[in-house]
């Protein structure tokens, strides 16, 4: 151990998405503030005495001494509940490690809280063998857990180190839990947005953003959005191959959570391009409408306006 370092410690062995992801953070929080920092693998109890912050090991939690295990009996508590007379989800090493420092990381209470919910949570509840879906189908989604399962070797691979793979999984959860702070910190602020246009529109079935702003669970907390009309960048509209700015019109979702839309675009609409799709809807520059009748494109924003205010009333 270099002198002057912090001493990250955690257990050795088989490693875990809890683990990577609370060393993640404490990485990112460190390099943030300029410290230097080692990780160490192992279940020596000297060393782990004297790690600066511990996680996943030595059966203890307390905050305040930098010791985030939850392993030992009892555990480490659990999540306040979403629903009134349920357990709440249990912290593992992910999960207690950003309730101490995720709000400074995330800027805000509501983005921590936004991360927690979306990544820390569940890859606790993993972690703890607690089931978030029910598996309706043979095949099941491929979670952020077996992704970092892939990175172990295998029993053949006698040459690689599993301390190396544990590293480069770090490195890869620093950069996807960088990029989610960025996501949930502009999140919040396209809320912000999203609420102040809602609140200026007159037909709130149909609110139209000056901008791609993420929407989804921002208006699923109003009953009358039906249609969202919103300028698409260059990059959006390789799928209708066109190079310049169009204008979107995308249902609104009856729980964003599901694929199932408040009211879709007429039947008639699914696949039709081009003139096709003018012809049907008398919108001269419609573009696009998808086959799943979520989303429906043209050049103009009057004429995506218009393709809302027909599906609206059809």
């Amino acid at each position: 151990m270099e002198k002057g370092n912090k001493k990250l410690i955690t257990h050795n062995g088989s490693f875990h998405t809890d683990d990577i992801f609370a060393a993640a953070t404490l990485a990112i929080f460190l390099e943030k503030k300029g410290d230097t920092f080692e990780i160490f693998r192992t279940r020596d109890e000297a060393i782990i005495k004297n790690g600066d912050y511990v996680f996943d090991v030595g059966g203890v939690y307390d905050e305040k001494k930098n010791r985030f295990d939850h392993h030992q009996i009892g555990g480490a508590g659990r999540r306040i509940p979403a629903v009134e007379g349920e357990a709440g989800i249990e912290y593992a090493s992910f999960g207690l490690v950003w309730k101490k420092f995720g709000l400074k990381l995330s800027g805000s209470e509501k983005a921590f809280e936004m991360i927690d919910k979306k990544l820390a949570a569940p890859i606790d509840a993993g972690d703890n063998g607690f089931d978030l879906v029910e598996n309706k189908y043979e095949v099941t989604p491929y979670v952020i857990q077996q992704a970092f399962s892939s990175m172990k070797p295998t029993w053949r691979e006698e040459n690689v180190s599993i301390d190396e793979m544990f590293l480069k999984c770090v490195d890869i959860a620093k950069q996807i839990l960088s990029r989610e702070i960025i996501q949930a910190s502009d999140g919040v602020l396209a809320e912000e947005k999203v609420f102040s246009i809602y609140d200026g529109t007159e037909d709130k079935r149909i609110i139209i953003l000056d901008n791609k702003y993420p929407f989804e669970h921002t208006l699923h907390n109003f009953p009358e959005p039906l249609f969202v009309v919103y300028p698409r960048g260059a990059g959006d509209n390789a799928e209708e191959g066109e190079e310049s700015e169009t204008w979107g019109v995308k249902a609104v979702r009856a729980d964003p959570k599901t694929f199932k839309n408040r009211k879709n675009f007429p039947k008639h609409w699914a696949g039709l391009r081009d003139e096709d799709l003018q012809n049907v809807t008398n919108v001269r520059d419609a573009i696009f409408c998808h086959r799943g009748l979520f989303l429906s494109v043209a050049k103009s924003k009057e004429g995506a306006i218009k393709l809302a205010q027909i599906a609206v009333e059809s």
